[in-house]
Parts: C-alpha cells; structure tokens; sequence
C-alpha cells in the first residue's frame, strides 16, 4: 500500500510531526527476545506480525511517523546468517510493507491523520554489533562506507518509504558517505546524529556535523537521536540556525545501560513537558527512541496538539 497522505516534506512546513517512539522496547515488552546480533531485524523473517504490532501500537498511541525495523538490517549482517543477498533484499523491503500494514490497520481502526513511514537505516557500525555504532572512526574512507550504505539504500528506497530515516550517525564523516548514498534514489531522507554534549559521538563539533547536511537537497529534516534529553535540549536550536531545515529529534528515555548487568539504570528523564520548547527552536519531526514507549508517545503528541 502506497501513502496517500500529503509529502512528509509538506507536512513538516505545515507544523510539528510525531515520530514513533522505541521499537525494540515494544517488541521487549511483548516478550519477545532481540539478543541478537540483527536484533529487531530477526523478525522480519521469524516473526512479522510482531514488527505489525508494535508499529500499530504507535500508531494508535498517536505517532505519525513509524520507523522501520531495518535499522540493523544489512546484506553483510544477513549474510553472516546464512541469508543470501536475494532474500536479504526481500527482508528489507519488507520492512517498509510491514510499517505499512500497520497504517493501513490504524486506519481501519479508525485513526484518521496522514500517517507515514521511515525506513530506518543505521551506521556501519549497527552492523558490527559491537557498540561502535556508539564511537565511529571506523577506520574506512568516505567512499568505504558509501559502498557499504548504497546497496541497502538502493533497496530501501525501491519500496517506496515515505523517507529514508539516516539514523544514529556517530560521526560527521558517515554522515557525508550516506548524504552521497542517496543522491537520485528518489527518496527524501533525515539525517540524524547521536551525540554526546555537544559533540557527534566521534567528537566533532554539531556545528560542523549538521552543516554537512546544510545544502543536501534530498535531507528534509537534520538532527539527533538515541541521547540524552538533555543533550537534546541544546542540539535542536543549534541544527536550526546551522542548516535551515526542520529539525528531526528523538532521545532516549534517560536512563542509561549497564553492560555488565545487562540492564537499564538510573531514573528516566524523558518528559512530553520539554516538546513545546522543541519546537518552539525549531523541531518538526519529534518522537523517542530508546525505552521511550506508546504511552510517553501519547503524552508527546498531547503536548504538540496531535
């Protein structure tokens, strides 16, 4: 099913858009276990229905936007998995119909705003597995990490998403390989950094990393995810006056994770209190990530009036 709502880039002149919030959190919460190195990207093939529910409970807890479950998903990352590139291509393709099922259900449900979707690609390092997606400086050139983003790209776009969500970018340098991975791929696209302070990951100043995307025509939105609310707070007005474009923002609840317990800890500091003033800077697509769940979505939407 094709989106007939109006252009996301539309949409996003118009006002404040909401993003979805965690997609691994809901799928955790249904029970579902994503110890894996393709992590969400597991149930594309294993458990489809599960993507669909988790995309509707956004929906119905009042996002716009769903991100796909493709963030980890890459025909190297399949491979290792015994996944060949054909059907690779057809899981992530998939990705975007299933989030498109999930509209298609909330419309039938009764939710009536234009509803879109986001096929989710992740840096290098999601593919890795191994918390570099969380460092950067990889050790490859631009042109490296253009070779290994276009393919997915390709792919991605052909199944018609309404944008292609480039997201958690640790460092400026990925960002410049996947701003020329999607030239002529017909597809508007986001481009989104994790960040730490007021630093990309990698440890270039914001400033520098969201002028990269200041005059790609194809980015409709620029920003940061996957980080600290706080962190938040000071990156959206800076990606404002940088690039001039809307700007994309979704943060972590707050809490942090503790690798040696495996789990989160510390208190949440995600609050729908701190939107108005987002947008207020600039920010037009917003959301959550990371254990940022439906409910914290509907409060978010409440406060932008959606």
């Amino acid at each position: 099913m094709i989106s007939t709502s109006p252009p996301l880039a539309d949409a996003l002149a118009a006002g404040p858009v909401v993003l979805d919030g965690g997609l691994s959190n809901q799928l955790e919460a249904a029970g579902h276990d994503l110890g894996d190195a393709l992590w969400s990207a597991r149930l594309l093939a294993e458990e489809p229905e599960a993507v669909v529910q988790a995309h509707l409970a956004y929906y119905e807890a009042g996002a716009q936007v769903a991100i796909t479950s493709s963030y980890q998903a890459t025909f190297e990352g399949f491979a290792q998995r015994g996944i060949g590139a054909e059907r690779a291509a057809a899981l992530l393709g998939r990705s975007v119909e299933l989030a498109r099922e999930a509209a298609g259900r909330a419309r039938d449900g009764g939710v009536s705003r234009p509803l879109y979707v986001a096929a989710s690609a992740g840096p290098y390092g999601a593919m890795l597995a191994d918390g570099s997606e969380y460092r950067g400086r990889y050790g490859l050139s631009v042109e490296e990490l253009e070779r290994f983003h276009r393919p997915r790209l390709e792919v991605l776009a052909a199944a018609r998403p309404d944008v292609l969500a480039l997201e958690t970018v640790p460092d400026a340098e990925e960002a410049r390989a996947l701003l020329r991975a999607v030239r002529g791929l017909g597809v508007p696209a986001y481009l989104s950094y994790s960040v730490a302070g007021d630093r990309t990951r990698a440890g270039q100043p914001l400033a520098e990393a969201f002028a990269v995307a200041a005059d790609a025509d194809e980015v409709i939105a620029v920003g940061i995810n996957c980080c600290a609310p706080d962190d938040a707070d000071r990156a959206v007005r800076l990606a404002a006056q940088v690039t001039g474009k809307p700007v994309v923002v979704y943060p972590n609840s707050g809490e942090s994770w503790d690798a040696g317990a495996r789990a989160w800890c510390g208190e949440a500091a995600f609050s729908a209190d701190r939107v108005a003033a987002w947008a207020a800077d600039g920010a037009r697509l917003i959301g959550g990530c990371c254990r940022v769940g439906p409910d914290a979505i509907t409060e978010l939407a409440a406060g932008l009036g959606r």
